[in-house]
């Protein structure tokens, strides 16, 4: 900010064309005063990789944005990770699927009118910037429409709730819980923030795609996931939550503040699946490729990677395809770092994905629902799939195999 300021002032000084001698000695007191008053910008250390740090502003961090750089700000969990070698073990997962007698039915509920209408009054708001109040009122929408999905299930009774984890910043996360019989969890996510890049406190950020339609994508996967009796009376064999995470745009900050309570309690996260933009295909189809599911293989667990694509072999009706998207690239950045396993999956290949989103232009004219259903498949199969596997039978077997 001194620099710019003294571009500014310096030049003027400069230019002026009919000052007296001494009028010099009394504009630079003057400017070396008015730069002390300026307080000095705040700067947050991210993380570009692991390990590679750098303090930077507040406009730096957008520029490298802009620039298609992803990156974790670490200023306030700098400890995330530190406590991941008290993890007891790494999950075994299911070599195959096996519930589709109880899956396929319940994809037969999911709904791409409701889908579309949640998106619609989501992508209304003029932005979803975690620091504007637009943010705070669209976290409290979600926060409503969560809990009335639970109480028109009947799910509250069983103890099932929503609620939010609370930040400074303004933007709540948001968790809602459905207790299994153990506390053994199971975690689906997605980002409810939005943002444009340019002017983010001032510009609209509609986010239909980024991340309005991972936010309405998992909200139905949850909708048709507690019209079974089964899981909202608790008998899967994990607790299943469903996580909306505020400010990942400003560097994870959400999930992060979430993981990292979750490693101090040492809650045992046995799989987190982020689902982050699920509703722009026109890309492939202009490449001349067939529609899929991008399944996200670096910086992620293998493990649970290979077992999405049987889920997504399973019970989608399109393809998977592999792709990478760097470090940090989202939320499930967070739960890795924590030592959780965690697995990325997003609507395309990274390089034929929404080039609308962060401005004014991410809309939902660009989307399909029709694309967005199977991600919704996708998530509701896995979820169900994970929430009742008996992951310490699974660990057993694998270690009486090994002897």
């Amino acid at each position: 900010m001194k620099a710019s300021l003294i571009s500014l002032l310096l030049p003027a000084a400069a230019s002026a064309r009919f000052i007296e001698a001494n009028e010099v000695n009394r504009i630079l007191p003057y400017t070396d005063a008015l730069l002390e008053k300026v307080e000095a910008p705040e700067r947050f250390l991210i993380e570009l990789s692991p390990g590679e740090t750098a303090w930077v502003t507040e406009e730096e961090k957008w520029e490298l944005r802009r620039g298609g750089l992803n990156f974790m700000d670490i200023t306030e969990n700098g400890d995330l990770g530190a406590l991941r070698t008290a993890s007891k073990w790494t999950p075994i997962f299911p070599e195959k699927v096996q519930l589709q007698s109880d899956i396929h039915p319940l994809l037969k509920s999911l709904s791409k009118d409701l889908l579309q209408e949640h998106l619609e009054k989501f992508s209304s708001f003029h932005t979803r910037y975690y620091k504007s109040d637009y943010g705070r009122q669209s976290s409290e929408w979600l926060l409503k429409t969560v809990q009335d999905t639970i109480k028109e299930a009947g799910a509250d009774k069983y103890g099932v709730k929503a609620e939010h984890f609370k930040h400074s910043w303004g933007q709540n996360s948001i968790i809602a819980t459905i207790p299994g019989q153990s506390n053994s969890t199971v975690v689906i996510g997605a980002h409810q923030d939005s943002i444009n890049l340019w002017l983010p406190s001032v510009l609209p950020a509609p986010g239909a795609d980024d991340d309005g339609s991972g936010t309405v994508t998992i909200l139905e996967a949850f909708r048709v996931l507690l019209s079974s009796e089964s899981v909202i009376k608790g008998n899967a064999s994990n607790t299943i939550e469903f996580h909306w995470y505020s400010a990942e745009e400003g560097g994870l900050l959400g999930s992060q503040a979430i993981f990292s309570e979750y490693e101090k309690k040492g809650r045992d996260i046995k799989a987190m699946l982020q689902q982050d933009m699920t509703g722009y295909v026109q890309g492939t189809l202009d490449a001349g490729k067939p529609e899929s599911v991008g399944v996200i293989t670096d910086f992620v667990d293998p493990l649970l990677t290979a077992f999405i694509k049987k889920v997504i072999e399973e019970y989608c009706e399109i393809p998977w395809v592999e792709t990478k998207c760097g470090y940090a690239c989202s939320d499930h950045a967070s739960a890795s770092k924590a030592g959780y396993p965690s697995a990325f999956v997003i609507e395309s290949t990274f390089g034929e994905s929404d080039q609308h989103i962060h401005s004014t232009d991410d809309l939902i004219k660009y989307l399909s629902f029709d694309h967005m259903l199977q991600h919704a498949r996708m998530t509701l199969a896995l979820v169900y799939e994970l929430g009742f596997t008996d992951f310490e039978g699974l660990t057993k077997d694998n270690e009486m195999g090994e002897l």
